[in-house]
């Protein structure tokens, strides 16, 4: 089985970045989700192109792969947590989220990132769902066009209480916008166990021909809360058989933003949950870093 692991950045916020790549090279991790954000990589810097050149040749140095992560709390607004939105009501307030994403897509492939990762946001307060709907593919459009000539695919997360929730839902903007080449999906485990109706190694099977990310941790159902791996319910060993069987060859990256004070030790129990787990599938061990 192969499985390449990473760990996100914006679980490990109270470290520079820096360092944070330092030390997830040093635990053997394969790579990382970098969260485009204020602390790390700032997307709305001044010196953008200088640091993104940096963090290139630090992560070449340590042969750490990469996936550019969008979710950064206030990035944009500072009193708005996650705003603005694809579906916000204001046109100026959409093209800036829209403007943000196309600069990831930028950012993406000069790092050379196998994916960049976002999300829809949640429907207005007074926003009829096909409003939602149509805001959201119209919103996406420039970033699809972006990524098809950077060659780096977009691929949208299910992200529970937002307007593309589920698998479902992802499977209605497919359709909603033609089926494009560039969109492809985050999965993320966790939201799989908290959300959808068939189990995460289920899950795991339907999503393979759209899978571009997948993010990882452990969750309960019908609670959306992030967990450190066995603090859930999620039975990993069938999950990672499932993910290693769809041939999917990015990044698998642990998803604990809520825990950047305990970061360096999780980021080492994980990796270690992990290989274990992937051991119990009687299938091989994880591929050596």
């Amino acid at each position: 089985m192969t499985l390449r692991l990473g760990y996100g950045t914006n679980g490990l916020t109270d470290l520079r970045l820096d360092d944070a790549l330092g030390l997830l090279a040093d635990l053997g991790y394969d790579g990382v989700g970098l969260t485009l954000d204020h602390m790390h990589l700032d997307p709305l810097a001044p010196d953008l192109a200088a640091r993104t050149r940096h963090v290139a040749r630090r992560l070449d140095g340590l042969g750490l792969g990469v996936t550019v992560e969008t979710g950064a709390r206030y990035v944009l607004d500072p009193r708005r947590k996650h705003g603005p939105s694809l579906l916000d009501p204001d046109p100026d307030a959409r093209a800036a989220r829209t403007a943000l994403l196309v600069r990831a897509v930028g950012i993406a492939s000069e790092l050379g990132a196998h994916a960049v990762h976002c999300f829809s946001g949640t429907t207005p307060p007074g926003t009829s769902t096909d409003t939602a709907w149509e805001r959201l593919a119209d919103a996406l459009a420039p970033v699809l066009d972006a990524a098809a000539r950077a060659g780096v695919p977009l691929a949208i997360e299910p992200e529970p209480g937002h307007l593309l929730a589920t698998l479902a839902d992802f499977h209605h903007l497919r359709t909603l916008l033609g089926d494009p080449e560039p969109l492809g999906l985050t999965l993320d485990i966790g939201h799989c166990q908290c959300l959808e109706p068939a189990p995460p190694a289920d899950c795991v099977k339907d999503a393979a021909p759209w899978l571009r990310h997948v993010q990882i941790e452990d969750m309960r159902r019908g609670v959306h809360e992030h967990l450190p791996f066995g603090d859930g319910e999620i039975d990993f060993p069938p999950v990672l058989e499932a993910l290693a069987a769809t041939g999917y060859t990015g990044l698998t990256v642990v998803e604990l933003p809520r825990h950047s004070h305990a970061g360096p030790e999780l980021a080492r129990t994980s990796i270690d949950f992990l290989h274990e787990a992937v051991r119990r599938t009687g299938k091989g061990a994880a591929a050596p870093c």
